[in-house]
């Protein structure tokens, strides 16, 4: 879901994405992994985040609370409204 938002929002003209091979990337670096969480899953968790209507928001947060991984977001809703951000990259 996170790589959907991002070229979501690259195409808003919300951001950029230097590569046409972004995702082929994202997957061949060792700081990332695909986690391949159930459908079902994700929705159950998805349904119990009221705070946001925005779907990539309420996937992307209900992956993070169900596999308990902190979640890495400037977004100030996320950040406002989930318990295991990421504070400070370094």
């Amino acid at each position: 879901m996170s790589i959907l938002e991002i070229q979501f929002l690259a195409e808003a003209g919300k951001g950029r994405i230097e590569s046409p091979h972004f995702m082929r990337q994202v997957m061949k670096d060792p700081r990332f992994a695909l986690d391949d969480i159930s459908l079902a899953t994700l929705t159950q968790r998805s349904l119990e985040l009221s705070w946001t209507r925005d779907p990539f928001d309420r996937l992307i947060v209900a992956h993070s609370l169900a596999r308990r991984l902190p979640l890495c977001s400037v977004d100030r809703q996320v950040v406002g409204n989930h318990k295991n951000i990421v504070q400070e990259l370094r």
